[in-house]
């Protein structure tokens, strides 16, 4: 099993920054790849980035490139996002998600991950 634990969600008005970390315990030796994904109310749970655990190879929903940055701390077994020029449409409970198959590149595909944590509210104001 692997235990997934989000923090650093809060309020922020829009054009402000938010940090999320999310840290890995357990088998994270059988994991590839880290995700964040989010939903807001009344949607369905969407993919925001994810990191490969070697090489560091990220993937950006078009809606956050050039906003969020995902980096990955192998020591610590931790993920971050990064999130700058924040928009009330960013407002959503984030999810870390790890994945439970093998992939040379993270996937945006919710059944690629197998693992979840329990998600950390981002509220944007205008």
């Amino acid at each position: 099993q692997v235990q997934l634990v989000e923090s650093g969600g809060g309020s922020v008005q829009a054009g402000g920054s938010v940090r999320l970390t999310c840290v890995a315990s357990g088998r994270t030796f059988s994991t590839y790849y880290i995700g964040w994904f989010r939903q807001a109310p009344g949607k369905e749970r969407e993919f925001v980035a994810a990191i490969t655990w070697s090489g560091g190879i990220t993937s950006y929903a078009d809606s956050v490139k050039g906003r969020f940055t995902i980096s990955r701390d192998n020591a610590k077994i931790t993920v971050d996002l990064q999130m700058d020029v924040l928009k009330p449409e960013d407002t959503a409970v984030y999810y870390c998600a790890a994945s439970g198959k093998f992939s040379n590149t993270p996937t945006s595909a919710r059944g690629d991950y197998a693992y979840w944590g329990r998600g950390t509210q981002v509220t944007v104001s205008s």
